[in-house]
């Protein structure tokens, strides 16, 4: 695990059309570099109040996660605040089913602690296999856009610890 930066950006277009694609091909990732919606989650990487963490394998990206703290104006999928970061995570298909992305989530939410950001959110759309990756760690339905809830994880009350996953 390493943080993500601007050098990152090309693997996250890869890994944002992974998301997209969650449950089958329906976007392409010519589609994901002209989408309005789908450029701000890339767009200006790292910007200020954003974070991310990428999964290496033998020196090579295979999964991450990264928040962006988007203003109202801009709000993505999964938005709840200015000041707290809406993730997006995906995990190449060779890297799934090894916890990739239990580990992943375990760093971007230490990350966030440490840099004491009030919260986490993003976007899971019904039907998600991967939604308990989110309710693991404690996740919260805070809204619903469409056929989406937009989650919250707020730290624990009087801490700003990692809730592990179990």
């Amino acid at each position: 695990m390493r943080p993500a930066d601007v050098r990152d950006v090309p693997f996250l277009e890869r890994v944002l059309l992974e998301a997209y694609n969650w449950s089958e091909a329906r976007f392409t990732l010519d589609w994901i570099r002209t989408d309005a919606m789908a450029r701000r989650y890339l767009e200006e990487f790292p910007a200020d109040g954003d974070l991310g963490v990428v999964a290496m394998v033998d020196g090579a990206p295979v999964g991450a996660v990264w928040g962006r703290a988007l203003p109202a104006d801009r709000a993505g999928y999964g938005f709840v605040a200015p000041d707290v970061p809406e993730l997006t995570l995906g995990v190449l298909p060779q890297a799934r089913g090894r916890g990739v992305a239990t580990r992943l989530m375990s760093n971007v939410i230490e990350a966030a602690w440490e840099r004491r950001l009030p919260g986490l959110s993003l976007s899971v759309e019904d039907g998600n296999a991967v939604r308990w990756l989110y309710e693991r760690p404690g996740f919260e339905v805070v809204g619903r856009n469409g056929n989406s809830d937009t989650m919250l994880l707020r730290p624990a009350a009087g801490t700003r610890t990692t809730r592990r996953p179990a």
